[in-house]
C-alpha cells in the first residue's frame, strides 16, 4: 500500500465514509493512476478531465459513474492533498433527469412468486415492503427486526451517509420472514451467503436474484432492485402517506430528494391502496 492511499484512507475513515464509499474511491484513484502510469498526487486538474471524458466517450459508461468518479477525484484533491483549487476546477456531468420505471402490483405479485428461492423471495419482499437500498436489505441482522407489538419495526444500520432509521415492518412480512426464519435458521445475518454464512449476502447476488426472478416473471420494465424501493415510495404517496414521513422512511436527508416520487404516483388513487396490501394477498 502507498503512502497517499493510506493517506487518503485515514482521511476517508475520519470523516465517517462508509466502507463502499471508501472502496469505490480507493478504485477510482487507482484506475485514474494506471491510465497515466504515475502517481495521481502529480496529475493536474485538465489531466483528470481528459481522463473522465475518455471514459465517457472511449468506454460509453454512465453519467452516474463518471459523477462518483469525479466525487472521489474531488475528495483525493480538496481532504488528502490540500489542492482546493484543482477540486473546484473537476465539474460534475449533468445527468439526464429519467424516471423509473414502477412496477404494478400484479407485477410484484409475479416477482415474488417467480423468486428462485425461499432466501431470494424473502429478500425481495423485504426490500420492497420496508423501502430498502441493496446494500441495506443485505445487511440486515436478524436483531434489526423489532416485532414487539408496540414497536413493529426494521431497523437500518449505517444506511446512505452512515445514517441509522427506522422503517416500516408490516404484520405480513413479519409473517413472511418468520416462516423464512424457522425454514432457513439464519443466525446473525438476517440473509447470510450461501457458501458461508459468517458473512452477509453479496450485493451483486442480490441483484442476480432479482433480474432473474424479473425475467422468470416475464416483466419487460428496466431496472434493477432498486426498483423495488421506487415502487415502496411510490404507492406509500398512492396510499396519502406525507411527503415528510415518506423521506424519514426512505433516509432521504433533503425532502427535495422524496418529491420525485409525486411524478410517479398515478393520479386518481385513494388512501386505502396501501402497498403492503399486496403482501397480505401472498
Amino acid at each position: 500500500m502507498t503512502s497517499l492511499r493510506q493517506q487518503m484512507i485515514d482521511a476517508m475513515v475520519l470523516r465517517g465514509l462508509a466502507g463502499r464509499t471508501q472502496e469505490c474511491y480507493v478504485a477510482v484513484v487507482a484506475q485514474l493512476a494506471s491510465y497515466y502510469h504515475c502517481s495521481p498526487d502529480r496529475l493536474d486538474a485538465a489531466q483528470v478531465k481528459a481522463w473522465l471524458l475518455h471514459r465517457i466517450s472511449e468506454r460509453h459508461l454512465a453519467y452516474a459513474t463518471i459523477n462518483q468518479a469525479v466525487c472521489a477525484i474531488k475528495f483525493l484533491f480538496s481532504a488528502v492533498l490540500g489542492r482546493e483549487a484543482d477540486a473546484i476546477a473537476i465539474s460534475y456531468a449533468r445527468t439526464p433527469q429519467r424516471q423509473p420505471e414502477i412496477l404494478s402490483r400484479e407485477e410484484l405479485a409475479r416477482l415474488f412468486d417467480s423468486a428462485g428461492n425461499l432466501r431470494s423471495r424473502t429478500l425481495l419482499m423485504t426490500t420492497y415492503a420496508a423501502g430498502l437500498r441493496v446494500s441495506e436489505v443485505c445487511a440486515l441482522r436478524v436483531a434489526d427486526i423489532d416485532s414487539a407489538p408496540d414497536r413493529m419495526c426494521i431497523r437500518v444500520v449505517a444506511g446512505k451517509g452512515g445514517k441509522d432509521r427506522y422503517t416500516l415492518l408490516s404484520p405480513s412480512l413479519l409473517e413472511a420472514l418468520r416462516v423464512y426464519w424457522r425454514i432457513c435458521k439464519p443466525r446473525v445475518w438476517l440473509f447470510p451467503r450461501a457458501t458461508d454464512a459468517a458473512q452477509p449476502f453479496d450485493i451483486s447476488s442480490a441483484q442476480r436474484a432479482y433480474y432473474r426472478a424479473r425475467d422468470r416473471a416475464g416483466i419487460t420494465k428496466t431496472g434493477g432492485i432498486h426498483t423495488l424501493r421506487h415502487a415502496f415510495a411510490t404507492h406509500l404517496l398512492e396510499a396519502g402517506v406525507d411527503l415528510a414521513t415518506l423521506a424519514k422512511l426512505l433516509g432521504h436527508g433533503h425532502l427535495s430528494t422524496t418529491q420525485r416520487y409525486l411524478h410517479l404516483a398515478r393520479p386518481g388513487s385513494v388512501a386505502h391502496d396501501s402497498p403492503l396490501d399486496l403482501l397480505r394477498r401472498l
